[in-house]
């Protein structure tokens, strides 16, 4: 019975997919309408921002690919980490760091393992788990987010009320969650901040991860997971909040921990390719921010995180604020926005003061004093940056 329920719904999707493309409506194809739609869309699912890349690694993918999985763990790499193909092809970086944290990973989901990607926020857990899905399965869609108010019903199945009073229960009543279709159809399932869920509803993962099955005691049936299907779930215990994972479910999991990027260089680099991305999809007519403007800023939230500076000769307190790359690159794009619409499209130290305070100072009272001294210590006195020196004392 669930198989004849998986195989309508893969149908259904397929067709959906690629059915109605040759179908024109007033003088244009579905594909053409598609297009358009996407063209309007804020943000873009992996899989299809990046069809074309993923298109073109699966023409010259010729390695062994596990079952059901779009592309070979080899290729799934190439696509998360960047690089040219044989056939001149770029394919464009989504992680930038250690390339052996992103195969281990991968090689995670070939295994019966599900796969825990752990870091204090603001590593790209969110994003790389996104793009594994995206590449291994065709579909990152398959999402759970956990909150406080998760309840069980969301990882494991719901009734439609409706049905259920009128016919009773049955498969036609059932609610399928993310996480019961990608066990029917072979794909990845996405748990997103699993340490917010309350502990007993983590538990409900246990049965799925260790026996591959998900009980529905109300119809004496149940739903066996095809090959290919497996969990990517992120966690960070940096936040209030959170709820320990029981040992028991800790040992269904694989953990990889991402890590902060290592060095300036690197982080810079990853602040401006997601700025420059950002930019694009937003529309904002300013110029790409300057090299120099992003590192200032990646080296102030570096310093501030490390308390000491850069040269390490001068130590400095830290705030309670995270300061991750992720807050970084949305400084520089609020910058942006604010250089686009209310200054002359080029991105100054101006633009980005007051973002950068408002990362920095959390806690108005410890932060405050944390970051004026850091201005009065350190930003004041490097060689370039008296301009980012007077906006930060103005805006603060």
């Amino acid at each position: 019975m669930s198989e004849e329920k998986g195989t309508a719904i893969g149908a259904e999707s397929q067709a959906s997919r690629e059915g109605y493309a040759s179908v024109p409506v007033d003088g244009k194809s579905a594909k053409d309408e598609e297009k358009e739609v996407r063209g309007s869309l804020l943000r873009e699912h992996a899989e299809q921002e990046f069809a074309s890349e993923l298109e073109e690694l699966g023409k010259l993918d010729k390695k062994q690919r596990p079952p059901n999985w779009r592309l070979s763990p080899q290729a799934v790499v190439t696509y998360l980490l960047g690089g040219k193909l044989e056939s001149g092809f770029e394919v464009s970086p989504k992680y930038i760091g250690d390339r052996r944290i992103i195969e281990i990973a991968v090689a995670t989901l070939t295994t019966d393992r599900a796969l825990l990607l752990i870091g204090v926020p603001g590593t790209a857990k969110s994003w790389v788990s996104e793009h594994l899905a995206a590449a291994v399965s065709g579909d990152s869609t398959l999402l759970i987010q956990g909150t406080a108010g998760t309840s069980e019903e969301s990882i494991r199945y719901g009734w439609n009320y409706a049905r259920l009073l009128a016919d009773g229960p049955s498969m036609a009543a059932l609610v399928f969650s993310p996480l019961m279709r990608a066990m029917q159809d072979g794909k990845i399932a996405r748990v997103e901040e699993l340490t917010r869920i309350p502990a007993d509803v983590q538990d409900s993962l246990i049965t799925v991860l260790s026996e591959k099955t998900l009980p529905i005691p109300e119809l004496n049936s149940e739903v066996q997971a095809t090959k290919g299907f497996s969990v990517i779930a992120t966690a960070n215990d940096r936040d209030k909040g959170v709820n320990e994972l029981s040992s028991a479910l800790k040992r269904r999991f694989n953990t990889v921990v991402l890590p902060l990027p290592k060095t300036v260089e690197e982080e810079v680099e990853i602040v401006r390719q997601r700025v420059e991305t950002l930019g694009r999809a937003l529309e904002l007519p300013a110029e790409p921010p300057a090299l120099e403007e992003v590192r200032r800023i990646v080296t102030i939230f570096r310093e501030l995180r490390s308390g000491v500076t850069v040269d390490g000769k001068t130590k400095i307190k830290s705030p309670t604020a995270t300061l991750s790359t992720a807050e970084a690159i949305s400084v520089v794009n609020s910058g942006m926005a604010i250089a686009a619409h209310f200054g002359d499209g080029t991105l100054s130290a101006a633009d980005v003061a007051s973002g950068l305070i408002g990362a920095v100072i959390k806690d108005p009272v410890q932060d405050k004093v944390v970051w004026k001294e850091y201005l009065e210590t350190v930003v004041k006195e490097r060689d370039g940056w008296k301009d980012l020196y007077r906006a930060c004392r103005e805006g603060s």
